[in-house]
């Protein structure tokens, strides 16, 4: 094996480590622009967070439809990069064979499907909720 195959494989896993990253971080990311027009305005005032721009969140609502789609996107994806795709091997000796850690992109991913369902599920709940 030649000098430049081996810096083929050395230059993959961080790349894909670097892929896996940015889909978490776009699912994270996804789930809080969908939640931004229920949750997040919900959240702010549970911390003691007032003004009247919270209430200019709730101007998001027609949005949130496609926040989701964007963010099931990016966490399907997410999903396929961890679970499903067929694992490559590398080089042992490689200085670079370690990826971001799994358990930071699972968790992220997870984290971010929970955001998103609870925020697509929160208009639903919210009534029972407040009328208690």
């Amino acid at each position: 094996m030649s000098g430049n195959e081996t810096v083929a494989l050395e230059a993959q896993p961080s790349q894909e480590g670097r892929k896996q990253g940015f889909i978490a971080a776009g699912g994270v990311f996804g789930a809080i622009a969908a939640s931004s027009c229920c949750m997040v305005p919900l959240a702010l005032f549970s911390l003691g967070v007032t003004g009247s721009w919270i209430g200019a969140l709730t101007a998001l609502m027609p949005y949130q439809p496609i926040f989701a789609a964007i963010t099931f996107g990016f966490l399907g994806y997410g999903y396929y990069l961890v679970y499903w795709k067929p694992k490559k091997v590398y080089a042992a000796d490689a200085a670079c064979a370690q990826p971001l850690p799994k358990r930071v992109v699972k968790f992220s991913l997870w984290a971010a499907t929970v955001l998103v369902l609870a925020a697509l599920v929160f208009p639903y709940v919210a009534p029972l909720l407040l009328d208690a």
